[in-house]
């Protein structure tokens, strides 16, 4: 029964380790990087996509016939 539960355990933990590790190393470059006190650029995704839409707002109100321009003015 000890053999059994020894086994058991050992597997368990040889298991989780190599999940660990494989998760890990992908990423150990960045982590290495970020531990050595180097930041990385902050990640906005959203400020990207607000500052695009507003580039296509304005291309479509350029691109507007004149009369519907001076109709949106003067709303």
């Amino acid at each position: 029964m000890a053999v059994l539960s020894i086994l058991v355990f050992a597997g368990a933990f040889t298991l989780a380790t190599a999940m660990i590790v494989m998760s890990l190393a992908p990423q150990w470059n960045r982590i290495v990087r970020l531990a050595m006190g180097h930041v990385e650029p902050a990640f906005t995704p959203l400020a990207t996509l607000a500052v695009a839409e507003r580039r296509i707002a304005v291309r479509r109100w350029a691109s507007a016939p004149a009369p519907t321009r001076q109709f949106r003015a003067a709303a």
